[in-house]
């Protein structure tokens, strides 16, 4: 997909091709589409390029639609292996619907640069407008035949054959022999960070990394100590929100997730009979579809990742929260404090002061009253090591 890391990679090994030197890049595309201004970001590096970039659409079976049509005709010589496709490069609305005029707006500007870049090229402006405006595809013979293309080859090495000798006019007018006999290709490989945010660009990927890391953040607070889930959690949180960075964000959507965590929340404090917690679960769903604004669906987050995360992050999330609030709410069992209440029995006479045993305990105790050997105590006090008891009728009929 062309995001903004493609705009990065591309850059990278362009400034690699001129530090060493080389006779072209060659840049292989199988892509689906992607942004529009990462394209554009695209374009500019090649078109600025010292060293030719030779656009090539493979392996076959693969394309070169949306965003991939305008990269394939920005290349200095544009090839196609056969058995692949490309055009279908009309502009899609990211959020709300457009109105006519800025759907026209948009179209336009979008026909009038891959026209500017066609004509630059030499290549069929006017058959690649209608990719624009129509969405019409092509296969690599149509290409060829209809000139949006300048080559068909199998494979790197025909391709390499068919370039040697071949003279190329660059995007500045100046003309170019190409010398590739007897070349050998090196594969630009990415560095740490491209391998890693190329990786979770996947929006679903990106929602599974944010919801894993909410629940071991979450463990973290619930249990302090544990470290290695809130260590983990804040990590798949970064890269969650670092993948979502370069993605189309549809607020709506970020709100309908707000709006789910708040009603797990209110199911966890009030009985509801799981109608809240329903809610947050549909919500939840919705928000992490509508969440990226993707031009295309593979920029998108599906419906299976979706319910397949929100519904065990609804049930996990609402049984911690009720957990939890059912614990602050009893009374405190430990401490000073837990001692309230308890029942025990007097070992001495009390008169007032004496032993009692209480909790497993012996303790010393204070009476308001006299309270004979072996009678059943209550506390009702403590200060330091000394407890305030009081006698327990006795219940028993008579």
């Amino acid at each position: 997909m062309v995001h903004p890391v493609t705009t990065e990679i591309v850059s990278s090994a362009l400034e690699r091709a001129q530090r060493q030197g080389a006779s072209l890049v060659l840049l292989r595309l199988n892509t689906p589409g992607g942004l529009m201004d990462a394209m554009r970001e695209t374009i500019e590096k090649m078109v600025a390029s010292p060293v030719p970039v030779i656009t090539y659409v493979a392996p076959s079976g693969g394309r070169s639609a949306s965003a991939g049509f305008f990269l394939l005709e920005a290349g200095d010589v544009a090839v196609m292996a056969p058995g692949t496709n490309t055009g279908a490069a009309h502009p899609v609305a990211m959020g709300a619907e457009m109105d006519a005029v800025m759907k026209q707006k948009v179209e336009n500007d979008a026909a009038a640069y891959l026209r500017s870049i066609c004509s630059k090229r030499g290549r069929n402006s006017t058959l690649a407008e209608s990719a624009v405006r129509e969405s019409k595809s092509f296969t690599e013979k149509e290409a060829l035949d209809q000139h949006l293309i300048d080559l068909v080859a199998p494979n790197e090495e025909e391709l390499l054959r068919a370039l040697d000798g071949r003279e190329i006019t660059r995007f500045n007018g100046a003309r170019q022999t190409l010398h590739t006999a007897g070349a050998t290709i090196e594969v630009y490989e990415k560095n740490l960070r491209q391998r890693i945010i190329s990786a979770i660009a996947d929006p679903n990927i990106a929602l599974v990394l944010l919801v894993l890391g909410a629940l071991g953040i979450y463990a973290e607070f619930s249990s302090p100590g544990l470290i290695a889930p809130g260590v983990l959690g804040v990590i798949a949180v970064l890269l969650g929100l670092s993948a979502l960075s370069v993605l189309p964000i549809n607020w709506l959507g970020a709100a309908l997730l707000i709006t789910a965590v708040t009603l797990f929340v209110l199911e966890a404090k009030f009985t509801s009979h799981g109608i809240l917690g329903l809610g947050g679960a549909i919500a939840m769903v919705l928000g992490a579809v509508m969440l990226v604004n993707g031009p295309i669906p593979e920029m998108r987050i599906h419906w299976g990742t979706a319910i397949g995360l929100a519904l065990p992050f609804s049930a996990i999330t609402v049984l911690l929260l009720s957990l939890a609030v059912r614990a602050r709410r009893n009374k405190v069992a430990t401490g000073g404090e837990g001692m309230i209440g308890q029942i025990g029995a007097a070992v001495t006479e009390l008169s007032p002061e004496g032993k009692v045993f209480v909790h497993g305990e012996y303790w010393d105790a204070v009476a308001p009253g006299p309270v004979v050997s072996g009678a059943r105590v209550r506390v009702v006090g403590i200060d330091k090591l000394k407890l305030t008891v009081e006698p327990v009728p006795d219940q028993s009929g008579g």
